[in-house]
């Protein structure tokens, strides 16, 4: 009878595991009660990164897993009540939800004003304040007046004055002049000089069609070319750069050969261990990873000294820290890079950033670092955002025509500009080594989104490389859109890892 009294407690404590949604409904169900992942993870007792695990499929179990069922039940429960109640017309209009909504447009911190406030950049009315500041999200809507709203109460039809019509001319409808900002002022489409076309063009006509010959003579006068469209594309703008600013010893090198004291936080990187199996790995090549990273945080001014753990989201430049330690290299690269040695270390502010942004509530992925000193001065965004946009349209028109000329001159033109910011012959008209440094690391910060862009859609990240190359395991199309445009991704290399449990062969030795 013991026996089978030991069997009759066994069944009584024994027990199925509770079920649980789907994966896309545990995280629906999160982000539309506008809970962090961090929050869900302190009321469970776990990591941020175990809910985001979670929520990609893995399966919780025991104790927690009883928890986090509680939790999603109670969820859906909250979400049908307010449903139910907006349906019986119960919640009310006297607040408009899209007053206090906030956006989450590629991981920014945009929020949406409830009345237009002027753009830090051109001065026009913007709907939308990134970081803070009251910005237009559109490129293209910067410089222009964004229209303002209505109000309801005097709502009514607007019409264009109509203009009489020219002498001699009939009374139809003629189409308008295409206008571009220039400075505070437009001026017509048609009277904007396209260097860039008139250099390619002159180039073929001087080699007499010969593309190798042209295209040779365009990459190497690059750089003036470049500078002469940045001064272009700095008509009228509101800013002062200090081209020629004095430079801590930080940023100075100490050797002939050697390099200075900035950390770019380059990642190189492989997860150390897959699950049992063969797989079959892309690499992908995230394009013009150099002209997306123009768009960055940059300093206008000479570079001031400042101690004490504290960030001015205002200025920027560079930080002495200790950065936190990561846990997470078994699946993700450590956005600080691969360094071997601890202690502080001098970074950049797109490091900085990156480091701040994952420590955060949002992310909780580690510790915040600390901040011992900074050398920074008041920085804008958008100061290589005109230059930018113009090297990105000629890169776009290139490869839609066709035309090899044209794109490898572009190329030439981006890449070389960021590679003579620092101490080199081939430019002496702006020397910023602290520019050269903080582009490059936005380019880094830049894979490592997209590393977590991956992880975090469910892709096994497998390595990360450089500015531009990231291997992933996975239906990544159904993540990242394919094709040569600076927003999507071209495949580099697919290679297969053999079916030893856990090991990663070294892809072929172009995919790198």
């Amino acid at each position: 009878m013991a026996e089978f009294d030991a069997i009759d407690a066994l069944l009584a404590g024994a027990r199925q595991e509770i079920p649980l949604p789907p994966a896309e409904e545990r995280r629906r169900l999160r982000e539309e009660l506008n809970l962090a992942r961090a929050q869900l993870a302190q009321a469970l007792g776990v990591s941020a990164s175990t809910v985001g695990g979670w929520e990609t499929g893995r399966e919780p179990s025991g104790e927690v897993r009883e928890k986090y069922a509680y939790f999603l039940e109670g969820a859906r429960t909250k979400l049908e009540a307010a449903t139910a109640a907006a349906a019986d017309g119960e919640l009310g209009d006297d607040k408009p939800a899209e007053a206090e909504q906030t956006v989450d447009q590629d991981d920014a911190d945009v929020d949406v004003l409830a009345a237009p406030q002027p753009c830090v950049l051109c001065g026009q009315p913007a709907h939308h304040q990134v970081e803070g500041f009251p910005q237009h999200l559109d490129p293209a809507n910067c410089g222009t007046p964004a229209p303002l709203p209505t109000p309801p109460e005097k709502a009514a039809p607007r019409t264009e004055p109509q203009q009489p019509a020219p002498a001699g001319t009939s009374g139809r409808a003629a189409s308008g002049v295409k206008v571009v900002p220039v400075g505070r002022r437009v001026q017509a489409a048609s009277d904007t000089p396209d260097l860039i076309g008139s250099a390619v063009t002159g180039a073929l006509a001087e080699h007499a069609g010969d593309v190798d010959a042209a295209t040779a003579a365009l990459v190497k006068r690059a750089i003036p070319d470049a500078m002469a469209l940045l001064d272009h594309s700095r008509n009228g703008g509101r800013y002062d750069v200090v081209a020629h600013p004095w430079l801590p010893d930080i940023l100075r090198k100490q050797t002939a050969r050697g390099a200075d004291q900035v950390w770019e936080a380059r990642p190189k990187w492989s997860r150390p261990e897959l699950p049992a199996g063969e797989h079959e790995i892309t690499a992908l090549d995230i394009n013009g990873a150099y002209l997306s990273a123009l768009k960055t945080h940059l300093p206008l001014g000479q570079l001031e000294h400042s101690t004490g753990n504290h960030h001015d989201r205002r200025r920027a430049g560079l930080h002495l820290i200790t950065p936190p330690v990561w846990d997470h290299g078994s699946y993700l690269p450590d956005p600080i890079g691969n360094r071997d040695e601890p202690g502080p270390l001098w970074v950049t502010e797109p490091t900085l950033r990156l480091l701040l942004r994952v420590s955060g509530p949002k992310y909780g992925l580690c510790d915040p670092p600390q901040i011992h000193e900074s050398w920074t001065s008041g920085a804008t965004e958008g100061l290589l955002e005109k230059f930018r946009i113009a090297l990105k349209d000629a890169r776009e028109r290139a490869i839609a025509d066709g035309d090899e000329v044209t794109l490898e001159y572009v190329k030439a033109m981006y890449s070389k500009f960021v590679s003579t910011l620092g101490e080199s012959n081939y430019n002496r008209e702006l020397y910023r080594t602290d520019w050269m440094h903080l582009i490059r690391s936005q380019a880094f910060a830049n894979l490592w989104w997209k590393a977590h862009r991956a992880y975090d859609e469910g892709l096994l990240v497998v390595r990360a490389m450089g500015t531009d190359e990231l291997h992933v395991i996975g239906d990544w199309r159904a993540v990242f859109p394919e094709g040569r445009g600076v927003t999507e991704v071209k495949v580099k290399d697919i290679y297969s890892v053999g079916t030893d449990p856990g090991t990663v062969n070294e892809p072929p030795e172009d995919a790198s």
